[in-house]
């Protein structure tokens, strides 16, 4: 299962492809940025993350997208641009048929650190020992995007382990005599 993860935003969209091993450890294939100028109209610049992240899913094709859901704390205007840089990026998912799954900051946190205000340190530092890298992933935004693929991944073994207990006639988890 290849997994990319998404860090949306207007200057810097991070991504983050992961696999897992025959052994169901997550490996990191590969991860990015895409990069757009400031002062440039905002049409090219959502035209330009579109693009990137098609060619990235055209040339990986991922069995899903992890995409971080929009958190809103007070700057309404930087709300409304990376709102704008996400649907993008869920434009070109779905054009390309690949599922999409969204996690808020805290799921990924909770998911990758166990506490879901984990600072962002504890967060790369966890993404490089789960990976086995030697250096945490730069810059922050891909970082970011690797967790995310990282938190999907967990997610979906999870969700699979609880679909093969439902059909194998299993109705709790109290040991048979």
């Amino acid at each position: 299962m290849v997994i990319l993860g998404i860090d949306p935003g207007t200057a810097t969209t991070g991504y983050g492809l992961v696999t897992e091993d025959a052994a169901g450890e997550a490996q990191l294939v590969r991860y990015g940025v895409v990069l757009t100028q400031a002062g440039t109209p905002m049409p090219l610049r959502l035209q330009a993350i579109y693009r990137e992240i098609a060619a990235v899913i055209a040339e990986a094709t991922p069995d899903a997208m992890a995409i971080e859901e929009l958190f809103f704390n007070r700057n309404v205007t930087t709300a409304l641009t990376v709102g704008q840089a996400r649907g993008v990026v869920l434009l070109a998912a779905a054009q390309a048929g690949v599922p999409v799954y969204e996690y808020k900051p805290a799921e990924v946190k909770q998911a990758l650190v166990g506490y879901g205000n984990a600072s962002k340190q504890q967060m790369q530092e966890m993404v490089r020992l789960m990976l086995r890298l030697d250096d945490i992933p730069r810059p922050d935004d891909a970082a970011d995007a690797v967790a995310i693929a990282v938190c999907h991944l967990h997610s979906a073994r999870l969700q699979r382990l609880l679909d093969e207990d439902q059909f194998s006639g299993k109705i709790s988890s109290t040991p048979q005599p």
